[in-house]
């Protein structure tokens, strides 16, 4: 039946390719990304950016940087080599399909040679516009209280042994977004738990799933 290719898996594959011609180039993903997309970056010799989700602000975070590459999770691509850094679906198709060709192999192959992880999908669930702010806000503060390590380029995501956890404030709905990677399964449900006992007290009730 197959399996998704994630955008950050295409990312990474694409990455790899342009490293060969531009080595040393930063490449930007949004903070959704896995950390496998940042581990590999740097792996090919590259310098990885985690930026705030958004197509605009990661397309002007490209500009700024001068980024030959750029995407999200959601699966926007952007390419500013030897395109006009915005992003096209048919044209990443086709440097999609060129670095598979230089790889050797073929997509299947490419990802499954990827290192093996486990997370969640985005998980989305209601919170009033004007709360939004103030639930990361607060949940921030006790992360910050505990010592824990974060990442708070947009939300916070959490950097634990096991791997990493994500809360941050949608930029189009009334929703907060989570999402929680770890090496296995066991550490996927431990992180769940630390991301459920971050929000206990704001008065927001996360999905069944988390």
């Amino acid at each position: 039946f197959g399996r998704v290719v994630w955008g950050d898996q295409i990312l990474l594959i694409l990455a790899r390719h342009l490293l060969r011609e531009l080595p040393g180039a930063t490449i930007i993903a949004d903070v959704k990304a896995s950390q496998v997309l940042f581990d590999g970056i740097a792996a090919a010799g590259g310098t990885p950016l985690m930026w705030k989700t958004g197509h605009s602000l990661i397309k002007t975070k490209m500009a700024e940087t001068g980024a030959p590459l750029a995407g999200e999770m959601s699966g926007h691509i952007f390419f500013r080599h030897r395109f006009y850094g915005h992003d096209d679906a048919l044209y990443a198709a086709l440097r999609l399909l060129e670095a598979i060709a230089a790889q050797g192999g073929d997509l299947a192959g490419l990802r499954n040679g990827l290192p093996r992880i486990v997370n969640t999908p985005e998980l989305r669930f209601p919170c009033p516009e004007e709360r939004k702010v103030p639930v990361i806000e607060a949940v921030r503060e006790r992360l910050a209280a505990a010592g824990a390590e974060v990442i708070a380029v947009d939300g916070v995501r959490v950097i634990e042994p096991e791997g990493w956890w994500l809360l941050r404030a949608s930029n189009t709905q009334d929703v907060l977004v989570a999402r929680v990677e770890a090496v296995d399964a066991p550490g996927l449900e431990r992180l769940k738990g630390s991301l459920r006992e971050a929000l206990a007290g704001t008065g927001i009730t996360p999905p069944a799933d988390l």
